[in-house]
């Protein structure tokens, strides 16, 4: 399941360019979840972060959070707070070169034309 502050007619269209059919999506426009849950700071800034609920009998509850968001990194490293849930940049990590010291993970990336299928237009 993902969450996003964005309302869910933005957030479901943005699926349904990318072929996501089983991804169970929220919104948490309008309401204090992603603030509750550190996600969002008091000047509402979205912030990365991983939380985990499991369901206890008839209630679902809160399990796990990520807590590396502010963690300090060695320099020339990379944070890796949410990195555990992407396993294709990962495996960049394993290769001598490693992801570079300019590299950021994008959803397209001009150099091959992965993902332009998906691309909005310019405006």
């Amino acid at each position: 399941m993902v969450i996003a502050k964005a309302p869910l007619p933005r957030i479901l269209a943005f699926a349904q360019e990318r072929g996501w059919r089983r991804l169970h999506l929220l919104s948490s426009a309008g309401n204090s979840f992603k603030r509750d849950y550190h996600a969002e700071t008091t000047e509402g800034f979205q912030m990365p972060m991983l939380n985990v609920f499991r369901r206890e009998g008839g209630e679902i509850r809160h399990f796990w959070s990520s807590e590396m968001l502010n963690a300090r990194t060695d320099p020339g490293q990379d944070p890796r707070h949410v990195g555990t849930i992407e396993p294709l940049w990962n495996i960049f990590d394993l290769v001598p070169e490693g992801r570079g010291s300019d590299w950021e993970e994008q959803l397209t990336y001009d150099c091959c034309g992965v993902g332009r299928e998906h691309a909005h237009p310019a405006s």
